[in-house]
């Protein structure tokens, strides 16, 4: 908290709105990024997750059949961190690695039924997160942010 210039109390957050960083769109998107975390990683919690271990999961439940080196390219993780999520995942029965069809000197990571159900739940958590964390946005701007957020994250 800080003080105003007549010294009453304004949370620091609304003090600094009209700061040079309001206009500073990496800023905005690192303060949105960490504002999402913070309700993703505490709507995940009770099913054992947190935002990077639920994208791992995510994709290893899905038809990709993703290696480790896809998903640290995907998720833009340094490859240790990847295999230290895998190997949490794997301990708790939710993957497990298989050979890569295509390349025997690599793992693709694969969701076990136990790991689709609990992504299946996960994704409810997550998503009903991420809506109270719009929910000031109309369904039109959600789906321009979208927009405009896939275009930032997979430039053409």
């Amino acid at each position: 908290m800080v003080k105003q210039r007549d010294d009453s109390p304004v949370e620091a957050g609304d003090a600094m709105r009209e700061s040079p960083l309001a206009d500073d769109l990496s800023f905005l998107l690192a303060r949105a990024n960490a504002l999402s975390l913070a309700a993703g990683n505490a709507a995940l919690a009770e099913h054992g997750l947190r935002a990077r271990s639920y994208s791992v999961l995510a994709l290893a439940a899905g038809d990709f059949r993703p290696s480790q080196r896809d998903l640290a390219e995907y998720l833009r993780l340094d490859p240790s961190q990847v295999v230290a999520l895998v190997d949490g995942l794997q301990t708790r029965g939710l993957v497990r690695r298989e050979p890569d069809p295509t390349d025997r000197r690599a793992n693709v990571v694969v969701a076990t039924d136990e790991g689709r159900e609990i992504y299946r739940r996960a994704s409810v958590s997550a998503r009903d997160a991420e809506q109270r964390l719009h929910r000031g946005l109309t369904s039109e701007a959600r789906e321009e942010l979208g927009a405009l957020l896939r275009a930032l994250a997979f430039p053409a």
